[in-house]
């Protein structure tokens, strides 16, 4: 088991944080924890994260202290939760206009564009959390050769759809919005919609896949 630290946020959250790497083992148990937790009558809302849990205090002057000694133990204690996983699939159309960062990423680890795209397309996604935007999916599982530093500056403004690389994550923007990853590639698959029932496309634990398609066919 990862081993965690854990420490007040602001004045009305605890945060329990798990030393890198990240692992799904760990994760899963992230998420069996912020299920228990969610029980507690002292606890407002819990929020998981990749490597880490937030919880907010519905009385944090009476609990905050009690929280953070008690956490480590609930994370000792905790079981992995393995919820129902699908695999979805996301057309991508790589490069050009909707991807202008490929090549860069080309550049940076040694390979040509098309091996980037094939790279990126074959390895099996999991979604470890939603979060940054409504459906924003933080992907774990990306080749460890693609990893790629975000940019210095972000630019102001990144479209909906576009599939981008931060670090050693890879993940997909829902809206439009400022944004510093390196962007790869466009998917018209929508991942946000709030005039639906289910309004997310993804839910963590999911597994995806990305479909390459040319320009003209997605």
């Amino acid at each position: 088991m990862q081993r965690a630290r854990c420490y007040l946020l602001g004045e009305r959250a605890v945060v329990l944080e798990l030393e890198p790497p990240v692992q799904l083992a760990s994760q899963q148990q992230i998420w069996g924890l912020a299920q228990r937790l969610a029980t507690f009558p002292e606890v407002k809302e819990v929020i998981p994260g990749m490597n880490n849990l937030t919880v907010l205090l519905s009385d944090p002057q009476r609990f905050a202290l009690s929280a953070v000694e008690s956490l480590e133990k609930w994370w000792q204690e905790s079981q992995a939760l393995v919820p129902e996983s699908r695999l979805i699939e996301i057309p991508v159309v790589y490069g050009g206009k909707g991807g202008p960062d490929l090549e860069g990423v080309a550049s940076h680890t040694g390979m040509s564009a098309r091996q980037v795209v094939e790279c990126h397309s074959s390895a099996e996604y999991i979604v470890y959390f939603l979060g940054f935007q409504p459906g924003f999916p933080y992907l774990g599982g990306m080749p460890d050769v693609l990893s790629t530093p975000r940019h210095s500056e972000p630019r102001l403004s990144v479209p909906a759809g576009t599939v981008g690389i931060g670090g050693s994550q890879t993940g997909i923007y829902p809206l439009i919005t400022p944004g510093g990853w390196q962007l790869i590639g466009h998917t018209p698959q929508a991942m946000f919609d709030p005039q639906s029932r289910l309004p997310t496309l993804l839910r963590p634990g999911d597994r995806v896949r990305f479909v390459p398609h040319k320009e003209g066919v997605c």
